[in-house]
């Protein structure tokens, strides 16, 4: 049995806790809370045996094994590396921190640590997303040409809707970029293998002034009741970017918080020179695939019809539909197997998001909004591909 201490338990953090239990060799020991009344109540929510209202004391304890990190953004950094010296494995919530050299500190503890470190971009568990990889790197639709889509959202659309996000001190420089954005061009980069080599931004922040609840915090995609101050939002509420590929492809993207009737739509489509496959968060089980002078089709989620490495997420029959927690548990799993089997970053190379590509989006979104800044393309700065320290000996022969 492999036991969890659960750090934050606002939106994401019970997440977490139900997509650990379908694991079935996963406990969810521990919980640790802004306060310690807080943190037993929601404890005992959850049926969590232990709460603390220190982070400190949950990584002392010697029986918690992997800490998940589901606290706000500007807290990521802190826990994060405080849990690998303690020497806990970490799953941690994007962003991985606020900034590049935050995130590039990280990567190093990791590293040192030889720790399992994860990044939750759990949109890569959905089954059909990695049919869409896999059919790209087979050369499907041939020469990968073009990258486009968009994250849309309407839970801030009105003046009275309020995160802690919407302050930088709180969530960081970038908002709609940096908490939905970073999903979207983690899956770009991933499907495509391609890194997205520069960037031409553009940023709103369309509802400058918003009201904030003044008795009691807000959890995101909750409503609030009661007095209210106004503040000043200094974080965006919608973007788009141009980007081009390192493998030669270019494209674009929309991300918005603030779009009546969206609720969660991921959208990402790749054009090739023979064809096109389509992925749409609002209809998960299915994938879309243009060709020219053929019918497109309709890829069902069917275990009969997936290549080997789509199974892997795929575990109810076709017409059984699986959707968001059904990917953040096959993330997760995909994790804990790693985990489970005794490996280790430093000798073998992980299938799931590290600290690395947390630092890639970070980096990714310091760019865009340096772009957004001096209106104009700007590069983004390519990180070395990190290798395990095998492999690197065996390049090294």
């Amino acid at each position: 049995m492999i036991r969890v201490g659960l750090i934050g338990a606002g939106f994401v953090g019970p997440a977490h806790v139900e997509a650990l239990r379908r694991l079935g060799y996963v406990e969810v020991l521990a919980l640790a809370e802004s306060d310690a009344r807080r943190a037993r109540e929601k404890a005992d929510q959850m049926g969590i045996p232990e709460a603390c209202g220190d982070y400190r004391r949950l990584l002392a304890n010697p029986r918690v094994t992997v800490v998940h990190n589901a606290t706000p953004n500007r807290m990521h950094f802190e826990i994060n590396l405080h849990a690998l010296r303690a020497g806990k494995h970490v799953v941690s919530e994007k962003p991985l921190a606020v900034t590049s050299d935050e995130a590039r500190r990280l990567v190093e503890e990791a590293r040192a640590t030889g720790l399992v470190n994860a990044v939750n971009f759990n949109y890569r568990g959905y089954p059909l997303v990695r049919q869409m990889r896999a059919m790209i790197a087979r050369g499907d639709i041939g020469q990968v040409r073009l990258v486009h889509g968009s994250y849309l959202q309407d839970w801030m659309t009105y003046a009275t809707d309020y995160s802690w996000r919407v302050l930088p001190e709180q969530g960081g420089p970038s908002r709609a970029l940096a908490d939905i954005g970073s999903h979207w061009c983690d899956l770009a980069q991933w499907v495509t293998g391609q890194r997205i080599s520069r960037v031409m931004g553009r940023l709103a922040t369309v509802v400058p002034i918003r009201f904030r609840p003044v008795e009691r915090e807000v959890e995101a995609f909750a409503a609030a009741e009661g007095p209210r101050e106004a503040v000043e939002v200094r974080t965006e509420d919608y973007a788009s970017v141009l980007i081009d590929l390192d493998g030669g492809a270019t494209g674009s993207f929309v991300v918005s918080q603030v779009s009546p009737g969206r609720k969660n739509r991921l959208w990402i489509e790749v054009d090739g020179s023979e064809g096109s496959l389509a992925w749409d968060q609002d209809y998960p089980d299915e994938l879309w695939y243009g060709q020219r002078g053929r019918p497109n089709q309709v890829l069902p989620r069917d275990p009969a019809l997936l290549d080997v490495e789509s199974l892997v997420g795929s575990y109810l029959p076709a017409g059984h539909p699986e959707g968001w927690s059904d990917a953040l548990r096959n993330l997760f799993a995909e994790i804990y197997g790693f985990i489970r089997a005794g490996k280790s970053p430093l000798h073998d190379m992980p299938t799931y998001p590290t600290f690395y590509d947390g630092l890639v989006q970070i980096t990714l979104v310091e760019a865009i909004l340096e772009s957004h800044r001096l209106q104009q393309w700007v590069d983004v700065p390519q990180l070395p591909a990190p290798q395990p320290a095998a492999a690197m000996a065996m390049a090294r022969r």
